[in-house]
């Protein structure tokens, strides 16, 4: 990629600009350098903040990070807008210069985001998934269902793709549009069916209850799960972390905000110490990988930096356009 300029005119792009730029973003290697750069202290991740707003009228959530190589800083802002009918969610990233101070960027964060959980999974599947894992599930058909498939289908030989959401069958037009993601793709009837002999599964849903039970698998299997925004939302239950090595995107603050886990910490059956690692410790290799005694978890909850980093990606392919 090109170095930033820090001394162009700030950029503002909107949906449909940002989208024009989604199939050449490099979405593995922007978050490989962000964990790198994390493991190395050439990165900050604040802590996410909640700033409600008077009168009951919403709230924003602002996600921050410094990526001190690529010399930007920056944050996402994600609003909840209360209106007299459907609520307005939107988010923004912004991204200002480390050197000269001046904003370099504003754009609409919505695809990003999609984008940036999507290949946060597919590179804890790179690295935790066995070399061998032949079948692959997804459990939640949506848009970020759809962009973890895009993302993990080159990861390993996939000989048996199996899909899976309640109301799949009913939606013959989306099961089209799932396959011609690939061919290999099945249309399940259960979870169960779905998940059986699985080597992945990735759960990709909107529930704030589980929706797998790690226990009832027929073999081990890396699980990821980003779940929602929900208050504890989990997608597996909370009792079977004990039995599960565990993973996350960042070891010092999914703990913290991750349903299953802070459930299981409350009810004194796992705690944040028994996380093996988090993405900036695996991709620097100061931890182990998992051996598949049992199931192996890895849970997402979304970072600030991850944000930046593939804002910052998109900045070097926008100015590199002009």
């Amino acid at each position: 990629m090109n170095p930033i300029d820090h001394h162009a005119a700030p950029l503002l792009l909107n949906q449909q600009q940002v989208r024009d730029y989604l199939p050449a973003l490099p979405v593995r290697a922007a978050l490989s350098a962000l964990f790198q750069a994390l493991a190395h202290e050439r990165a900050v991740q604040p802590a996410q903040t909640l700033t409600l707003f008077p009168q009951g009228a919403g709230d924003v959530i602002t996600y921050q990070g410094v990526l001190a190589d690529a010399g930007v800083f920056g944050a996402k802002l994600s609003p909840y807008i209360v209106t007299d009918g459907r609520p307005v969610i939107s988010a923004w990233t912004s991204l200002m210069s480390m050197h000269t101070g001046q904003p370099l960027l504003f754009c609409d964060a919505g695809l990003l985001t999609v984008e940036r959980t999507a290949g946060t999974s597919a590179l804890a599947i790179d690295l935790l998934a066995r070399q061998d894992s032949r079948q692959l599930t997804l459990i939640g058909c949506g848009a970020l269902g759809q962009a973890h498939l895009r993302h993990v289908l080159p990861l390993r030989d996939w000989q048996r793709i199996r899909v899976y959401a309640p109301d799949l069958a009913a939606k013959p037009e989306l099961q089209q549009q799932l396959q011609a993601l690939d061919a290999r793709i099945e249309i399940s009837s259960s979870v169960d069916a779905a998940c059986d002999n699985s080597d992945v599964i990735m759960l990709c849903t909107s529930s704030a209850s589980p929706v797998l039970d790690p226990a009832t698998l027929s073999k081990p299997a890396l699980i990821t799960s980003i779940s929602t925004n929900a208050v504890n939302a989990h997608e597996v239950t909370p009792a079977s972390l004990a039995a599960m090595d565990v993973y996350c995107d960042h070891k010092h603050s999914t703990p913290d905000s991750a349903g299953e886990m802070v459930l299981a910490s409350q009810a004194g059956s796992w705690q944040r110490e028994r996380v093996v690692g988090d993405l900036a410790d695996l991709v620097s290799r100061r931890c182990a990988l998992p051996d598949y005694q049992r199931p192996v978890f890895f849970r997402s909850i979304g970072m600030g930096l991850q944000d930046i980093a593939i804002a910052c990606a998109l900045l070097q392919q926008a100015q590199a356009a002009q």
